[in-house]
């Protein structure tokens, strides 16, 4: 995996936090031999109140925002990031269906946050598939964007 190694190469600790994934994300990473010398570990913070006690995420955040939104997503990874002592944290924050859809974010809608010392930077996409396919489809966008960060592909890196 070409994360771990540019992890690895610059001693860099990884640490996620999830809600529509539930876990995949972490699991995603984990399943890499070795992946203990860059991965912390990982919050799956599904509820409110565990995006808020376990995370520090701000409760007039969730209320005027939502869970689903640029700035939970953001709060969310600087969160992890902190709690857990790493140098990069990513969230990944959505609505994978087939319920739950709302007129202005509808059922696929996905943020995905990253914090690092360098900045804070968000992502949002809309799914089509099934939940399975919508988490999958998360998980893997937020692979992508560690990449995009590690290989300084964001904004203001």
């Amino acid at each position: 995996m070409i994360i771990g190694s540019l992890l690895r190469s610059r001693g860099l600790k990884l640490a996620t936090a999830e809600s529509c994934t539930g876990g995949l994300l972490a699991d995603y990473i984990t399943n890499i031999p070795g992946s203990s010398v860059y991965f912390v570990g990982g919050v799956v913070a599904y509820a409110y109140e565990a995006k808020a006690a376990l995370l520090h995420v701000s409760w007039d955040t969730l209320r005027l925002k939502g869970a689903v939104s640029r700035e939970t997503v953001i709060e969310m990874a600087r969160g992890v990031r902190t709690v857990l002592g790493a140098d990069i944290g990513v969230s990944v924050s959505g609505i994978a269906g087939p319920g739950g859809g709302l007129p202005e974010k509808p059922v696929g809608t996905t943020w995905i946050g990253l914090s690092s010392r360098n900045g804070d930077w968000a992502r949002m996409f809309t799914w089509n598939g099934d939940r399975r396919a919508n988490k999958e489809a998360s998980a893997q966008s937020a692979l992508q964007f560690i990449l995009d960060y590690l290989e300084k592909k964001l904004e203001n890196d």
